[in-house]
């Protein structure tokens, strides 16, 4: 379920109640000095970035955030579990491999899926009209993002599987390159960049998440950050929340802070906004077996190196 402007007041009691719940713990809570939050250029953490939801929230305590910029979810990740971040924000296939491989970390919330705003494309010249027709072929994703998660969950529903494609495990960068110089016949990609090949080519869009899977995207937290300032994670998600309620009834704004933090083109942003679903959402039972079928699939594939059970990374706030 995603959050709507009309869904709001009722989180924001509910994150309320869970401020309060947590008042003892926060009490005795030695506040951070900083709050250190990875972020990539998309979406809802730009616009919480953008408004100083979270700094205002955490100001009164002392602590100040600090934000640091990657391109994709999996070094997000890496930074996250060594401890250089507290907080993130990526897509459901990063904390998979991350916990695979040992990562300390937690999911501390979900956030809205990506539906129309992550694709596979290809260019309109191509003779590749679906998902089936991918065999064979080359395909550019980022290793372990949610675009990778995507290719396999379409080549699956067209009745491939993974091994009939060849992987370019490329960055968005890169991969956006090769995709423009076609070194590769397809790519899986996310918003902007989605929104970016769209307005330099003439694409063809063979499957978006919306249309093939219902995952959603994720908060995450360094787990002994987590534990120990409670306060802090609790505050940063009623702010997020807060973010999320403005950014869905102001999406030309959303293209124009995009723009200013990006410099990619405001007509390119509006579109990548527009398809942006906003929210803040619970980890309910339904979410967290989704996330345990993707990691299910990607053990299956031997994509990671052993089995998780992705509710041992739920965290829980302290109750007093």
């Amino acid at each position: 379920m995603t959050i709507t402007r009309r869904r709001v007041p009722g989180l924001l009691l509910a994150l309320g109640a869970g401020l309060a719940a947590l008042t003892g713990a926060v009490a005795e809570e030695a506040a951070p000095k900083e709050f250190r939050i990875g972020y990539q250029k998309i979406g809802l953490i730009v616009v919480a970035r953008q408004q100083g939801v979270i700094e205002k929230r955490l100001a009164a305590q002392g602590t100040k955030v600090q934000w640091v910029e990657f391109q994709a979810g999996p070094p997000l990740l890496e930074a996250l579990s060594a401890g250089s971040i507290d907080f993130g924000y990526t897509g459901d296939a990063p904390p998979i491999f991350s916990q695979s491989a040992g990562g300390n970390l937690v999911y501390v919330s979900a956030a809205a899926p990506s539906g129309d705003g992550e694709a596979i494309l290809v260019k309109e010249s191509s003779p590749i009209r679906s998902v089936a027709d991918l065999k064979g072929k080359k395909v550019a994703f980022g290793r372990g993002t949610s675009a990778h998660n995507l290719i396999i969950a379409a080549l699956e529903k067209a009745g491939l599987t993974f091994s009939d494609i060849t992987p370019a495990y490329l960055t968005p960068a890169d991969a956006g390159s090769a995709f423009a110089n076609d070194s590769v016949d397809a790519w899986s990609i996310w918003d902007p960049y989605f929104a970016v090949a769209q307005a330099r080519s003439k694409t063809r869009v063979l499957a978006t998440s919306g249309q093939t899977l219902d995952v959603s995207a994720y908060f995450l937290a360094n787990r002994t950050f987590a534990d120990t300032h409670p306060g802090v994670i609790v505050h940063s998600l009623a702010g997020l929340t807060e973010a999320a309620a403005w950014a869905d009834g102001h999406r030309d704004e959303v293209a124009k802070a995009l723009n200013a933090v990006t410099g990619i083109p405001y007509e390119i942003q509006k579109v990548a906004a527009d398809r942006t679903r906003f929210g803040v959402r619970p980890l309910t039972d339904a979410i967290l077996s989704g996330q345990q079928a993707t990691a299910d699939r990607f053990h299956r594939l031997g994509l990671i190196p052993r089995a998780i059970q992705v509710r041992d990374a739920v965290w829980t706030p302290p109750r007093t």
